[in-house]
């Protein structure tokens, strides 16, 4: 009698047991993702369908995903060929260039997904703060502040106004198309440069392919770069596209740092090409203490920070929990990287 009860208990048990398991990167960078009420939100939408694992450590993470079936964060090259179940790989980003060059990620089975357009709002904000903070001075005034200097004195160099102003922005995706928001909300004229066949909405006046963007650099008086990084976006804003651009214009970088070419900032702005830049992401990232961007007054620079907010978090753990829910209950999933494209 004792063994038939322990074999129900364990028929029961294995019956109950989830048939899913999804691994978690704990991250110290990016707490919110992994905090309790994250992970509570994860659990809940898992339902009894899938068992949600919390890897603390890289040695953690390194054990458990050998059975595991998606990871939430991301996985190495090196752990990959260890992962034998896996189907599902989920990035807490927009972007997915650690996926984008590495050709046995792409060629295999594994779906992936990230936290496109929801990051948007965010970034869009960032890059016009950095604009404004350039048209309006402040670059120059802020540092007053610490001197006790009132400095109303010569107007800073390039002072101007946003209506009327012409804005190429490269990569008209959920990032994009916020930036494109904003700067019509501006009274801006916007021209959009995208591989895919984007619909002009009220925000682009037109929408040009990637081989026409020497075609529309004239026309700028500010350039925004927020494509994904790709093989074939790479360092697609180089010295011959810097000096298309109009004299005095404005240059703001918010999705990566390989997208311009470093050098080719540095030069446009010692020749005064541009009245001033900002960019959130370099290369290499962070910036070296030595390197020559920081010796512009006219470049701002932020710590690839634009996507920080609660409301982004907020959104990005809303995809990810949504994901969870469908990947255990074997539904389509949403926000799916074209692994080949790269976005």
């Amino acid at each position: 009698m004792k063994r038939l009860l322990i074999a129900t208990l364990l028929l029961a048990a294995t019956g109950l047991a989830a048939d899913k398991k999804i691994l978690l990167e704990a991250s110290s960078r990016q707490s919110w993702v992994s905090s309790d009420a994250a992970l509570a939100k994860y659990r809940a939408a898992a339902g009894s369908g899938a068992d949600v694992v919390l890897a603390r450590t890289p040695e953690e993470f390194a054990r458990e995903v050998a059975n595991a079936d998606a990871v939430i964060g991301g996985i190495s090259k090196e752990l990959f060929p260890k992962a034998k179940k896996l189907k599902w790989v989920q990035t807490i980003s927009a972007g997915v260039e650690a996926y984008s060059f590495w050709p046995e990620f792409v060629q295999s089975n594994v779906q992936l997904t990230n936290c496109k357009v929801v990051q948007g709002p965010t970034i869009a904000d960032h890059a016009f703060a950095m604009l404004l903070a350039l048209t309006r001075g402040l670059y120059e005034y802020i540092p007053n502040r610490s001197k006790q200097e009132w400095g109303r004195g010569n107007l800073p160099e390039g002072m101007t106004e946003l209506p009327g102003m012409t804005a190429v922005v490269i990569g008209a995706g959920g990032i994009g198309t916020q930036i494109a928001q904003r700067a019509h909300g501006f009274g801006m004229k916007v021209i959009g440069v995208d591989p895919q066949d984007v619909p002009i909405s009220n925000y682009f006046s037109e929408i040009v392919p990637p081989d026409r963007l020497n075609e529309v650099l004239p026309k700028a008086d500010v350039v925004f770069v927020s494509a994904p990084l790709t093989p074939k976006s790479q360092h697609m804003v180089g010295d011959k596209q810097f000096q298309l651009m109009k004299k005095g214009a404005f240059f703001i970088a918010v999705s990566r740092g390989k997208l311009y070419d470093k050098q080719a900032l540095v030069k446009a702005l010692d020749s005064k090409k541009l009245a001033g830049a900002g960019v959130d992401v370099t290369d290499p990232e962070p910036l070296p203490k030595e390197d020559s961007l920081w010796n512009f007054p006219n470049l701002i620079i932020t710590p690839h920070i634009a996507s920080a907010a609660e409301g982004s978090n907020s959104r990005r753990i809303g995809v990810i929990a949504d994901n969870i829910g469908r990947f255990s209950r074997g539904e389509p999933l949403t926000h799916v990287v074209d692994k080949a494209k790269g976005y």
